[in-house]
């Protein structure tokens, strides 16, 4: 993602999108859907001292960190590293 470029030590996340029903078939009611906790790391600030976090790494954050950002119709997350719960590997 070249034209948004984060500062200090914060990353931006594509989410993932919010499951509309479960692995079972169940559909889910617009209330049940949270805001999604996984993403996909697009781009780190310079600052980011810990290198474990790169660009196309899949993480776990907090609920409801960070900032929501809509650039040309696609909806983002700038938020800081500290609200990175974990890597995930597949």
């Amino acid at each position: 993602m070249e034209n948004i470029i984060p500062i200090s030590e914060r990353v931006l996340i594509q989410p993932f999108k919010a499951e509309k029903k479960t692995k079972s078939g169940i559909i889910l009611p617009s209330i049940a859907k949270e805001k999604p906790q996984e993403g996909i790391i697009l781009a780190v600030g310079k600052e980011v001292k810990n290198t474990i976090l790169k660009v196309g790494e899949k993480v776990l954050f907090k609920k409801y960190s960070g900032t929501k950002i809509n650039y040309k119709q696609k909806k983002y997350l700038i938020i800081h590293t500290t609200d990175i719960l974990a890597i995930i590997k597949d």
